[in-house]
Parts: C-alpha cells; structure tokens; sequence
C-alpha cells in the first residue's frame, strides 16, 4: 500500500467498460454477438485528438498497466514505470489507452463471462482469438472513443505483436509503432513451451474439459506448472543465478521428491501459486494459442518485406542482450524487413541482465531511449 501517491504516477484510476452489441466475425470462423472491453485512460485527449497513445498487454498481462485503483493498492499497475508524468510514456503530453483483450479474464468478455446462449460460463465454448482479431476489437474501441488515428501503438512481447498487426490491419491510423522485445512469429522453441504449458492444464484433473467453473473447482495445480514452465523462460540463467544461484531453504537436504529444498524451487512454486490464484485456465490457453498463431508474412509466402509494403506508420524496435525467449536476433528480423520494405525504423539493443521479462523492468538506457524516442513524437 502506497503510504503516499507518488508525484509521477497517474494517481487513483478507474476501469471503464465499453459494451458492443454489433456481432465481431473472428479469424476462427465463429461470431461474437455481444461483448464488453474493460480498459483505464491516462492524460487528456487533446482538441485535435492526436495525441492518443494505445498499449497493449502481453500474456497475463491485462488494462491496469498505470496508477492504482485504490489507496490500498499494494503495487501500482503492470507498466507504472513507463506510464505517467515526465516518465518515457508521459501523460502530461499523451492520453493513454489501456485495455484488457478479449478473451482475458480481467473485465473483458472472455471464457469466464458468461454464454449469453447457455446463461453459463464460456469455458471452453469460447472462441479461439488471434492478435488480428485483438486488433479489429481495439479498433472499435477506438471508434468509440473518436479516435481516429493513434500517435503510437506500444507493446512488449505479445503486445509488440499487435503493435506490428495495427500497421498491417490498420496503416492510416497509426502515426508510430513501438515493439519491444517482440518476433515476427514464434520459433518452434516457443511453440513447444506453450505446448507443454497448454498440456498441463489440460490435463489437471480439475479441467474438466475447460468447464472447471461449472464445477466449483479451479484447474490450480495445471496452471500453477503452466506458470511456471513460462516463468523460467522469461528470465535469464544469469538472472536466476544472480538470485537464486544453489541457495537452499534450510541447513539440509531432505533426500525426498515433496520437499522444497532450493530458493529457486520456492520462487517458482510461489509464483505458481499466486498467478493460479488470479488467473483464468482458459483464458491461459487462448493466449498462448494467439501466441502461436501470429505469423502475418504467411500471407505473403513468409516475404516479412512484403508484408510490411502498406505500413505507413515510423517504428521503434527494441530488444533485451539476455531475452532467450523473443531473443535480439528475431527484432533484428523485424528491422531487415522494415528496411527492405523502405519503411522509418531505428532499432535498440539493450544490455540488461533480466532476460525477457526486462521489458517491464526500469533500465537507465532503455528508459532513456524510450522517454526520448516519444519526446520526438509528443504533440
């Protein structure tokens, strides 16, 4: 809990909710009829209405990514250190748009709202999303708020990925994009760890073929390994042996299979058990499913060049020595293509020790470089 709001945040923030009654036909075939998007604003919309920045969110992520909610709030939102007055995302220059994607389980309709057909939750019944279809659905909230071209669209990791889809889906109506720490698609690495992660919930007992919730009972124990297996590859092996290195909870080994002996083994069960505790089994799978999917050169014979001809927006790249997961190598993917494709680009790699998940950590030259590239921006 905050003893005091500090003087850069965005204060105590509200989530609002935009409902759509107009059917959404999705890449999968099937149709939303009526669905809801929870999001937060930071900053004021300019006259003008330029001055509109839109983020979005990577897997767990969702629409609190600055201030808090209440004076009791423990931690402010996901991205506070990027959001705000005088910080690289400042809010004295920018309105900041915020939203939980559909299919997430912080607000917005997803497997845990309720089936309008069956007066049930979704479950399983509801359907696949891409990041394409993400980007149609944040366009319409655009719409909605008369907004209609974004100063800047800015994600990390899966959210650089929608970043790339707006300029694709929508060229005219994105000034600036900015993927951090981001691919052009998933190598087959990463799709064998979603994999893996998607097999352990589906196999906990207490899935229930997606329809947990029907049943009183939450699928802990899956989504507990499926954060895990994600955790360790969002971190660096040197920042886990900088933290952990082989420090054990006690003074001896137990010699058995139930005990936690190591630190590591203590973070990684606590984070296990913390994130199955807020977050939607289901909604877990849709994510790592959009993960996967997300390739939009293959509409162009993998020609990424190609792909990138009708964007007109200048792009900001950026990318982590230490990220294994999304690794420099696939941003530098993203800028050949870029530059082939005669597009404004400049790229950054930043030498931070965290792995991927430095992308919402504070770094003094990632900071910098961020703050300065949207200064450049700023209306």
């Amino acid at each position: 809990m905050p003893t005091a709001i500090p003087a850069d945040s965005v204060g105590l923030v509200s989530p609002q909710v935009a409902h759509f009654a107009e059917p959404l036909t999705l890449a999968c075939g099937r149709t939303l009829a009526d669905y809801q998007l929870i999001y937060e604003t930071y900053g004021e919309l300019n006259a003008a209405r330029s001055n509109a920045v839109l983020i979005c969110h990577a897997l767990s992520g969702h629409h609190h990514a600055a201030g808090y909610h209440s004076m009791d709030d423990r931690k402010p939102g996901w991205w506070d250190s990027c959001i705000g007055p005088g910080k690289a995302i400042d809010t004295d220059h920018f309105f900041v748009v915020s939203l939980n994607n559909l299919g997430g389980c912080n607000g917005s309709t997803g497997p845990s709202s309720t089936n309008p057909a069956s007066g049930k939750p979704y479950g399983a019944d509801f359907p696949v999303v891409t990041v394409e279809d993400w980007v149609h659905s944040q366009a319409l909230l655009a719409d909605r708020l008369g907004i209609a071209q974004w100063a800047a669209v800015i994600g990390g990791s899966l959210g650089g990925m929608q970043a790339l889809q707006w300029t694709i889906s929508y060229p005219e109506r994105v000034r600036h994009c900015l993927a951090i720490a981001s691919a052009p698609r998933l190598s087959a690495q990463n799709i064998a760890f979603n994999e893996v992660a998607r097999q352990a919930i589906l196999s906990d007992p207490e899935f229930h073929g997606g329809h947990f919730q029907e049943m009183g009972v939450i699928p802990r124990r899956g989504l507990m390994l499926a954060r895990m297996v994600g955790h360790i590859t969002y971190l660096s092996d040197d920042a886990m042996g900088t933290k952990f290195g082989r420090g054990l909870k006690s003074e001896k080994l137990n010699y058995d299979f139930n005990s936690v002996e190591f630190q590591v083994e203590s973070y990684l069960r606590y984070q296990g058990e913390e994130f199955s505790g807020r977050f939607d089994a289901n909604t877990y799978l849709l994510m790592t499913k959009a993960l996967d999917y997300f390739d939009p050169a293959a509409a162009h014979n993998d020609d990424l060049a190609k792909t990138f001809e009708g964007a007109q927006a200048r792009f900001c790249v950026m990318s982590f020595t230490t990220d294994w997961r999304f690794s420099p190598e696939r941003s530098r993917e993203i800028v050949d293509a870029l530059l082939a494709a005669r597009k404004d680009v400049c790229y950054l790699e930043i030498d931070a020790p965290q792995g991927h998940d430095a992308f919402l950590i504070p770094n003094p030259r990632y900071l910098q470089a961020f703050r300065g590239y949207m200064n450049r921006i700023a209306v």
